[in-house]
């Protein structure tokens, strides 16, 4: 499990730990009564759940994949020539 925070504590200290995710962690996982009921999460992870979560670029992944196993790819050269 990732990083806790009790509910008092949060509550407490709010923007030392609004900043501690913003600048340190990924997410927190709040505790009630000793047990996970919320996550406070860094604006980029959200981010990147949300894009998770969208079809099209699931798709757009499952295709890229597909395209490296029949060996459809380009090399370092071909996309940026000679450097």
């Amino acid at each position: 499990m990732g990083a806790m925070v009790s509910m008092a504590t949060l509550r407490n200290n709010l923007a030392d730990t609004i900043n501690e995710v913003e600048n340190n962690k990924d997410y927190l996982l709040v505790l009630r009564r000793g047990g996970p009921v919320s996550a406070l999460v860094n604006l980029d992870f959200f981010e990147d759940l949300l894009a998770l979560t969208n079809k099209k670029y699931l798709n757009s992944i499952k295709k890229a994949r597909e395209e490296v196993k029949k060996g459809d790819i380009f090399s370092h050269e071909d996309v940026f020539g000679d450097l």
